[in-house]
C-alpha cells in the first residue's frame, strides 16, 4: 500500500510510476479532452425519445426525473466512455451546469392526471393513518368504562359507589386487543383444530358402543334351552348364569329386533353441554351429547384427557328416552325442538352412575351450549313433527325478566360486581344445608339490603315462574340470574377456560396465591399510560375479588364465575369482554 504523508510532496519518480499505473488499471482517471474518441460500437446509442408516454403501459409506468446530467462533451474514445460511467454522477459537471436537456418531451396529460391521482390517493391514505394512530393512542391511553379514584359519572352522581367499586370498575379497561391479528387467527385455527378432533373421537367411540353393545346386551340373544335350566337350577356346577357370562359378538345372532343398524344411528344430532354447578371441577366437565331421531333417544360421554396423549370418551347419559323434570314440558319426551343453544336438559340424579358431588342435587342440570347446525337443518327438513314454536306462558316469563332486571340495570351498571359477588356470598352464608335453596322470605330480606328496590306485585309474579315445583324454595343462583341477567354462552365460555388455567389440578379450587401469580396487568392501559403500576392494579383485583369470597385463601368456581357475572353487566360488545379475560390470564 502506497502512503503518502501529509505536507511532504511525492518524488517525480514517484509521480511517473502512479500516472502510468493508472493507465493500465480501471479506476479513477483524469478527465482530459484530448485522448476522446468516437463511441465503440458495443455501447448502444442513448434516445432520450422512447422516454415519453405511451397509450400500452400500465399503473406503474416509468417517471422520467425531473433533472438530468448529460454529458455536453463528445465521446471519442472507448476508454473514456468507460472512465464517464464510472465516475460519480455529481462529478460530470459542475452543479451550476446541471440543467434540463432541450429534447426532452413535456409530461403528457395522461401522466398528468396519474399524478394528481397518485398525489390525491397518498392524501388520503395519510389522514387515514393519522385517524387510526390517533384513536388507537385514545384507546390505550383512556380506559372506556373506569377511571382513577374520584372520578364522576356522566349522570354526576357517586353517592352510591364505593371505592370497592371504583377498584371492580378498573378491570373493564382491558378491551385493547392482547395480540396482533395474525397470532389471533393461528390461535383460532389451532382450538378449532383441536376441538374437531376431540368431537370426531367421540362420534366414532358412541358409534361403536352402540352398534356392539345393542346387539350383545339384548335379551333375545339368551337361547331358551339356557333360561329354562337356569329357571329350575340345572345348570352346571362350573357354568355361570346367562347374565354373567362373556358374550361375544360371533356368538349371538345379529337380527334381533331391538338392534340399531348404522343408518339408523348416522340421524343424530351432536351437541356440546355443561352441568349447571356450583363445583367448579363438575362445572368445568366436557360434555359431549347426541339425540338420536330414530326412537327419539339421547347420551351424553364426557371427553377425559389422561396425560399428554392419552384420551377416552367415557360414558356419562346412558342411552335412554327421557322426559323434562322441570319447567312447562314436565313429563314430557325430549324431541328435536327441545335442543338449542341455551336449552336446559334435566334428569333425575339417581337413575344414572354420578359422581356423588352431582348427586348432592336431586335433578341434573345440562346447559346445551353449542349445535351442530349443519345436522340440525338436515332433520328439520326430513322431520315432519318438527315444530319450535314457544308458548305464550315462556313468553309471559321472559317479559318479567326482563322488565325486573331493566329496573336494575342503572344501578347495577355502577356496583355489579358489589352487588352479585355480595349477594352470591350473602347465600352462602345463610345457607346452612348447603343445598343451594332458600325460602322466599330469604330473597325479600337480601333484596332489601343490598337496596335493590323491587315491587311487591314483580316479586310474586318473579316467584311463581322461578318455584315451578310449588315447594317454597328456590335456588338462589337462578334468583340471581333472574334479577341481574346471566352472561351468554361465548362469555361463559372464556370465564370457565380462564378458571381451569388457574384449577389445572381440578380441586373445584384456587388458592389465591395461584391467582396473583397468574394474574398480569401489564397490558392494563393505566400501566401503559404511566398511571399506575402493575402492583397497584394487581392488588385491586385481588380484594375485589377476595370480598366476593367466603374463605380469603382460596376462590371457588362460583365465586370466580359471580365476579364476572357482574363485570359483565357493564359491558356491551363480547369481544371487549373477552379481551378483559385474555389480558390478565394469557388465554
Amino acid at each position: 500500500m502506497d502512503l503518502e504523508v501529509k505536507g511532504i510532496a511525492a518524488s517525480p519518480r514517484r509521480q511517473t510510476q502512479l500516472l502510468s499505473r493508472g493507465k493500465k488499471c480501471q479506476g479513477w482517471r483524469p478527465d482530459t479532452s484530448a485522448a476522446r474518441g468516437p463511441r465503440p460500437p458495443e455501447v448502444p446509442c442513448l434516445d432520450l425519445g422512447k422516454l415519453g408516454d405511451s397509450d400500452d403501459e400500465d399503473g406503474n409506468s416509468y417517471v422520467p426525473c425531473s433533472r438530468s446530467f448529460p454529458h455536453t462533451h463528445s465521446l471519442n474514445s472507448s476508454s473514456d466512455w468507460r472512465t464517464s460511467l464510472e465516475m460519480p454522477r455529481g462529478q460530470h459537471l459542475p452543479s451550476q451546469q446541471r440543467t434540463l436537456p432541450e429534447n426532452l418531451p413535456t409530461p403528457t396529460d395522461k401522466y398528468k392526471q396519474k399524478y394528481r391521482q397518485y398525489e390525491a390517493d397518498m392524501k388520503e391514505e395519510y389522514k387515514q393513518y393519522s385517524e387510526r394512530t390517533a384513536e388507537k393512542k385514545r384507546n390505550h391511553l383512556q380506559c372506556p368504562e373506569a377511571s382513577v379514584k374520584g372520578s364522576q359519572f356522566e349522570d354526576g352522581h357517586n353517592d352510591d359507589r364505593t371505592a370497592l367499586d371504583e377498584k371492580a370498575l378498573l378491570q373493564q379497561c382491558y378491551t385493547s386487543k392482547p395480540y396482533n391479528t395474525q397470532h389471533n387467527m393461528r390461535k383460532s385455527e389451532a382450538e378449532d383444530v383441536a376441538a374437531e378432533k376431540k368431537k370426531q373421537a367421540v362420534v366414532e367411540q358412541v358409534m361403536l358402543d352402540q352398534l356392539c353393545r345393542a346387539v350383545i346386551s339384548d335379551p333375545e340373544q339368551s337361547t331358551r334351552g339356557d333360561v329354562s335350566k337356569e329357571a329350575h337350577g340345572h345348570l352346571g356346577l362350573g357354568t355361570a348364569p346367562v347374565r354373567f357370562r362373556k358374550r361375544t359378538l360371533h356368538e349371538t345372532k345379529i337380527r334381533t329386533k331391538s338392534g340399531l343398524t348404522e343408518n339408523m344411528l348416522s340421524n343424530k344430532l351432536r351437541f356440546d353441554s355443561r352441568i349447571i354447578s356450583r363445583n367448579g371441577r363438575d362445572a368445568c366437565r366436557d360434555l359431549i351429547g347426541f339425540f338420536f331421531t330414530c326412537d327419539r333417544s339421547l347420551t351424553v360421554y364426557e371427553f377425559r384427557q389422561f396425560g399428554k396423549n392419552r384420551t377416552n370418551a367415557l360414558p356419562f347419559i346412558q342411552k335412554g328416552v327421557y322426559h323434562h323434570q322441570r319447567g312447562q314440558k314436565k313429563g314430557e319426551a325430549y324431541d328435536l325442538s327441545d335442543f338449542y343453544i341455551g336449552a336446559n336438559l334435566t334428569f333425575q340424579s339417581v337413575d344414572h352412575n354420578l359422581p356423588k358431588s352431582i348427586k348432592q342435587n336431586p335433578i341434573l342440570t345440562l346447559r346445551v351450549i353449542g349445535i351442530d347446525e349443519a345436522a340440525m337443518d338436515f332433520l328439520k327438513g326430513s322431520s315432519l313433527k318438527f315444530n319450535q314454536e314457544y308458548s305464550e306462558q315462556l313468553i309471559d316469563d321472559g317479559r318479567v325478566f326482563k322488565k325486573i332486571q331493566g329496573m336494575l340495570r342503572k344501578t347495577l351498571s355502577k356496583r355489579g360486581v358489589r352487588v352479585v359477588t355480595g349477594l352470591g356470598k350473602y347465600f352462602r352464608h345463610i345457607d346452612k344445608n348447603g343445598n343451594g335453596f332458600l325460602s322466599q322470605a330469604d330473597f325479600k330480606e337480601a333484596l332489601k339490603l343490598f337496596h335493590l328496590e323491587v315491587s311487591e306485585q314483580d316479586f310474586e309474579s318473579l316467584w311463581l315462574i322461578l318455584d315451578d315445583s310449588k315447594s317454597d324454595k328456590v335456588d338462589y343462583g337462578e334468583f340471581i340470574h333472574a334479577i341481574a341477567g346471566e352472561m351468554n354462552e361465548y362469555r361463559k365460555a372464556f370465564v370457565r377456560k380462564a378458571y381451569m388455567k388457574l384449577d389445572f389440578n381440578k380441586t373445584g379450587s384456587v388458592p389465591m396465591v395461584d391467582i396473583r401469580k397468574c394474574y398480569c396487568a401489564k397490558k392494563h392501559p393505566l400501566v401503559l399510560a404511566g398511571k399506575a403500576t402493575e402492583e397497584e392494579i394487581k392488588l385491586s383485583f385481588l380484594e375485589t375479588l377476595g370480598e366476593s369470597c367466603s374463605n380469603p385463601e382460596e376462590v371457588s368456581y362460583s365465586e370466580f364465575e359471580d365476579y364476572y357475572e357482574g363485570l359483565s353487566i357493564g359491558i356491551t360488545d363480547d369481544d371487549d369482554f373477552v379481551n378483559i379475560l385474555r389480558n390478565p390470564w394469557g388465554i
